[in-house]
């Protein structure tokens, strides 16, 4: 049995977070903001963190940096947001979170990226996202009903990156889902460099510009590399 603490400002979070984790053995600890969170943390010493990034005082990357700096990160954190994209995700692991989340959260990458976290309290991913592979996990079928009928599409990055998209959709709509993260996740890796992705993903420049930005793909947040 873990403590885990929870910091979402959301009440319907907090709470079906800590029913599923309570129902796995595990000790939890809520907080609403980063006050709370900070509190807790000094409290309870949490073997774990499921931290959401935005909260209406200190969001959960500023929390995340603030323990970092501090060398108060002795327990793997777990980012979670409804909003993520590749800079936040990368930004994250670079201060010291051991894997990234997007809500909605389906139940076996919640349990999965637990298990992992849990097993490894002292490793640090510095450039990459936690590949979380989706296993079932043993629980109670009425009260996780709500978190697994939830429809998922969570952008992973690493060396081998996975991606499970929502394919109840139109095929162009699909399509254009999976062809923005792969071009998204090329640009996180050549740090922007339109160079670099021409020569990855086999296409000419002016047409790779062309298409970034057909798919609506920010390249402001990114490095740019030369056209």
């Amino acid at each position: 049995m873990a403590t885990i603490l929870v910091v979402d400002d959301e009440l319907g979070i907090r709470a079906l977070l800590s029913e599923i984790l309570t129902d796995e053995g595990h000790c939890i600890e809520l907080a609403e903001n980063a006050a709370q969170a900070r509190a807790a943390r000094d409290r309870g010493r949490p073997d774990l963190v499921l931290l959401d990034i935005w909260m209406p005082d200190v969001d959960g990357i500023t929390l995340l940096k603030e323990w970092n700096a501090s060398s108060l990160l002795t327990m793997p954190v777990i980012m979670m947001s409804g909003h993520g994209t590749i800079d936040t995700a990368v930004e994250a692991t670079k201060n010291g979170a051991v894997a990234f989340l997007e809500k909605p959260i389906t139940l076996q990458k919640l349990l999965r990226a637990v298990e992992q976290g849990l097993a490894k309290p002292a490793a640090r991913v510095s450039t990459n996202v936690t590949a979380l592979r989706g296993e079932p996990g043993h629980v109670s079928a009425g009260a996780h009903a709500g978190l697994m009928s939830m429809p998922s599409v969570t952008l992973v990055l690493g060396p081998q990156p996975e991606q499970s998209f929502d394919l109840d959709r139109p095929l162009r709509e699909a399509r254009d889902a999976f062809e923005k993260s792969y071009f998204e996740f090329h640009l996180a890796q050549e740090n922007g460099s339109m160079t670099r992705v021409a020569e990855k993903t086999g296409l000419e420049r002016t047409h790779l510009y062309r298409k970034l930005k057909q798919l609506g793909v920010d390249l402001s947040r990114s490095k740019r590399g030369s056209l």
